[in-house]
């Protein structure tokens, strides 16, 4: 077992913010965040990603639909589908587990 204790980190001067937790061969974990009002400047990538959003209120938008999101929202989004948050009306903090571990952006 492994207990990992991070506290939130807002973002400084960052349109958003994202801190890793965790990387292990199988899979990562990190928290984003994005202030109310924010740009979801995020690309598309290759892993499997599930996001838990732990506080504030936005919309998903995806090529497979759109929906509303807020505490205890846990969206899947496949490897390699366009994903992005909107609309965001409260400050927008997300645990985000990765499966692989994430690589980085597809190169568009």
């Amino acid at each position: 077992m492994r207990l990992i204790e991070h506290a939130y980190t807002a973002p400084s001067g960052e349109p958003n913010h994202y801190v890793s937790h965790l990387v292990t061969k199988d899979m990562s974990v990190g928290t984003y965040s994005i202030p109310a009002g924010g740009v979801d400047d995020q690309g598309v990538h290759r892993e499997d990603e599930i996001y838990a959003v732990t506080s504030g209120r936005a919309r998903i938008v995806t090529s497979d639909g759109e929906a509303e999101v807020g505490p205890g929202s846990v969206i899947f989004v496949p490897g390699g589908e366009e994903h992005r948050f909107v609309d965001i009306t409260e400050d927008l903090t997300l645990l985000v587990f990765f499966a692989p571990p994430y690589s980085g952006r597809i190169e568009e």
